[in-house]
């Protein structure tokens, strides 16, 4: 009577791959199988959140977090700054995103520091009248 274990080693060993093959999809020679599609353009996660440009990202939360009463005038001169560099470091870097977010940073950092005094005036001005 033949041993489980000697029909399991006349079995071929199944190969899932082939050798050499680095885990990667599109190389498979095996026919009929179509690699997978490639995406164009990049990733699409650092058109919405440019992590590849954080002064630009930076410069929109200084922007952003700068609309709130005295902290404008740390936080808006900041945002400026960092949104000019973000600028920079996209003509320079042309794959990195983030341009929107610099601008936004640059216009909140020009309205940051005058926001909060011209409200301050027009409050305590109609209250005295």
């Amino acid at each position: 009577m033949p041993n489980d274990s000697d029909e399991d080693d006349r079995r071929p060993a199944r190969r899932d791959r082939y050798e050499g093959d680095d885990h990667d999809d599109a190389d498979d020679p095996r026919p009929g199988r179509r690699p997978p599609p490639r995406r164009k353009g990049g990733d699409g996660f650092a058109t919405i959140v440019p992590y590849k440009n954080g002064p630009a990202l930076a410069a929109y939360y200084c922007g952003v977090f700068g609309l709130i009463p005295v902290i404008g005038f740390l936080l808006g001169p900041i945002a400026l700054i960092l949104g000019i560099i973000g600028l920079v470091h996209k003509k320079k870097n042309p794959k990195v995103h983030g341009t929107g977010h610099a601008i936004a940073g640059i216009v909140l950092g020009l309205i940051d520091p005058v926001l909060w005094p011209v409200l301050w005036v027009l409050v305590f001005d109609g209250l005295t009248k």
